[in-house]
């Protein structure tokens, strides 16, 4: 019997390579709001053929992390006042049930994680790095909300964090932070308590802060 080509597969891996690279570029405000992409522009940049640079594109316009024009125009997500309401709302509902679910797998451990990536948070205020900053800022949540085995969820806040991602760091990089953010102490007591009701409230004023400040 013939073998198979593996020419699917190498495409299939180089989709994959861009996919992510250009998904994590996004999420941790990368690129800024209304940035351009072609392409051939990525193809040129990743080294690949247009065939996985386009399949990486189609699946960032459908989690809502590129947007494409009826000219086929392709480029970051630039929010809409009404746009950031919504995504508030989502993140709201979301992320302080995430929370509530993982605060009975929240071990010593996992709290002493958190303690460092406020630290890298801490560092990268010092440094003025919005980047390093939104980075940071998303791994101390995910850490925390991996632990509630949620997958489902987890993926819904992660489509929440593409969209908002070239956004967020503009907004950062507008306020010139001189701390990290205060919830998130806030949060690691509630932890340590095993306060649910404090935790629910603490994330949820977290994960709203900014994108009030945002629309505003």
């Amino acid at each position: 019997m013939k073998s198979k080509s593996p020419l699917p597969r190498q495409t299939e891996a180089a989709h994959e390579q861009v996919y992510r690279s250009l998904r994590g570029r996004i999420m941790y405000g990368e690129l800024p709001p209304g940035a351009p992409l072609t392409l051939r522009g990525l193809g040129k940049e990743f080294g690949v053929s247009m065939t996985p640079a386009r399949e990486a594109v189609r699946r960032l316009v459908a989690e809502g992390a590129l947007t494409l024009s009826a000219s086929g125009r392709v480029s970051t997500p630039e929010l809409s006042n009404e746009r950031i309401e919504e995504l508030a709302c989502l993140r709201a509902l979301l992320e302080p049930e995430l929370s509530s679910r993982a605060l009975p797998r929240a071990h010593v451990a996992l709290i002493e994680r958190l303690q460092m990536i406020n630290q890298s948070l801490s560092e990268a205020v010092v440094k003025h790095d919005a980047v390093g900053y939104l980075r940071s800022n998303l791994e101390f949540h995910r850490t925390l909300y991996l632990r509630a085995q949620a997958p489902a969820m987890l993926a819904m806040a992660e489509t929440i964090w593409l969209q908002m991602g070239p956004s967020m760091c503009v907004l950062y990089s507008r306020l010139k932070r001189t701390e990290p953010p205060r919830h998130h102490k806030v949060i690691l007591a509630a932890l340590r308590a095993g306060d649910e009701p404090g935790l629910r409230l603490a994330v949820r004023s977290d994960v709203t802060q900014g994108l009030r400040m945002l629309a505003s």
